[in-house]
């Protein structure tokens, strides 16, 4: 047994890397009693459970407040009634498990998926650490594109309506639309789900108060947009945060970055002809997965691990990953997002790169990279090589 571990393949050490780093974080969280994040998680179960207003403060059972969906409670209520250490062992574990199967999935060979891996596993440390949910919420939009080139839309719709009730994020997984070759199919399961998904936590609060349940968490996106739009917070960090901290101008609008936003994706996806390159694609889901952090204002710390594998995953599928520029933009993705607001920087540093947003610096300058590729590359001859193709679970986009 022994002699088997020690042959592992470097892709599997760091499979193993990931895990142990959820393993890290759960004791470390647990032990000490600073799980607060997961004590909102877990507890939304019961306060749905009891008719209790899921979006108010709740000081006597921990700080700050829950900002998800209703349909968060189906997902959690498995855990919920575990034990606490145990749930929330199966919580960080799952986070892990989630993204390396959503990586796992890619139709690149294991040495690509290794750099990807082992270039995000500082913000899935980050993410870990903070007990989130965005691991998961960056591997649902992973597979959803995948499910979706798989021709395997009632997944894909499922994973995608299932997390936009959830966190809105996975909402960009709508653009995988366009690449489905069973549109009617698509579009079918995502009204089935939305259908099935909005009314299926009723099982645990009744219809009534389900109903109530929604209006509230509106009214507390709402609140939370307006109090994160401010020019020192831990959190509008995005396209618009920043502009809003370079100009010193707090009210500054959201819709002209959003308008912005939407015409240069969605000019993206008029480009037709190359809809049957792979990389065009793939091109896609890395600007999706930037784009839901780059234009949130509820962007923070633990959230970059969306934004980062998009950066990296669109850097390593390229026929020279590792040119000057790449490596730049790779260490720049590494110290100062991933770094920037730890303890690795000075506390003054740490308030500097806070108050100018710049965590968020490497990944808008690598999304409008990926965006100017897909506004004006031709994607036709200059597809993936076949050398960077290995993964038996997706023989289809080998033939596409």
């Amino acid at each position: 047994m022994a002699k088997k571990i020690l042959y592992l393949s470097g892709y599997q050490w760091t499979c193993i890397l990931y895990l142990a780093v959820a393993l890290f974080c759960w004791q470390l969280k647990y032990f000490r009693h600073i799980d607060n994040n997961y004590l909102i998680f877990r507890t939304s179960y019961y306060h749905f459970k009891d008719h209790l207003n899921l979006y108010l403060e709740y000081p006597k059972e921990y700080y700050d407040i829950f900002i998800y969906g209703p349909a968060f409670t189906l997902l959690i209520a498995p855990l919920a009634l575990m034990p606490e250490g145990w749930g929330f062992f199966i919580w960080e574990m799952g986070n892990a498990a989630a993204f390396l199967m959503a990586i796992h999935l890619l139709p690149f060979n294991n040495n690509i998926k290794t750099s990807i891996l082992l270039l995000c596993v500082i913000e899935f440390a980050n993410a870990s650490h903070y007990m989130q949910f965005n691991p998961i919420i960056a591997a649902i939009i992973i597979i959803s594109f995948i499910m979706v080139k798989r021709q395997k839309e009632q997944y894909a719709t499922l994973l995608t309506v299932f997390g936009t009730l959830i966190k809105l994020y996975p909402i960009a997984g709508l653009a995988f639309f366009v690449f489905s070759k069973n549109k009617l199919k698509f579009v079918a399961w995502s009204v089935v789900w939305l259908a099935v998904l909005l009314v299926l936590p009723a099982i645990i609060s009744g219809p009534q108060f389900l109903l109530q349940s929604y209006h509230d968490w509106y009214t507390a996106l709402t609140a939370k947009s307006n109090l994160n739009e401010t020019l020192t917070s831990g959190q509008d960090w995005c396209i618009m945060g920043v502009a809003r901290r370079l100009t010193q101008n707090a009210a500054l609008p959201n819709w002209p970055f959003f308008l912005g936003g939407v015409a240069i994706f969605g000019g993206a996806l008029l480009r037709f002809k190359q809809y049957t390159s792979l990389k065009f694609q793939l091109q896609v889901m890395c600007s999706a997965l930037l784009m839901v952090v780059l234009f949130s204002t509820g962007s923070e710390h633990p959230t970059f691990i969306i934004a980062v594998a998009g950066a990296v995953i669109y850097i390593m599928m390229q026929p020279k990953p590792f040119t000057r520029f790449n490596i730049v933009m790779l260490v720049l993705l590494l110290v100062v997002t991933g770094l920037g607001p730890s303890d690795a920087f000075p506390r003054p540093a740490r308030v500097f790169m806070q108050n100018y947003a710049i965590k968020a610096w490497p990944c808008i300058i690598m999304w409008f990279i990926i965006s100017y590729g897909l506004l004006f590359k031709d994607f036709i001859s200059d597809d993936l090589p076949p050398e960077s193709l290995d993964n038996p679970i997706l023989p289809e986009l080998k033939a596409d």
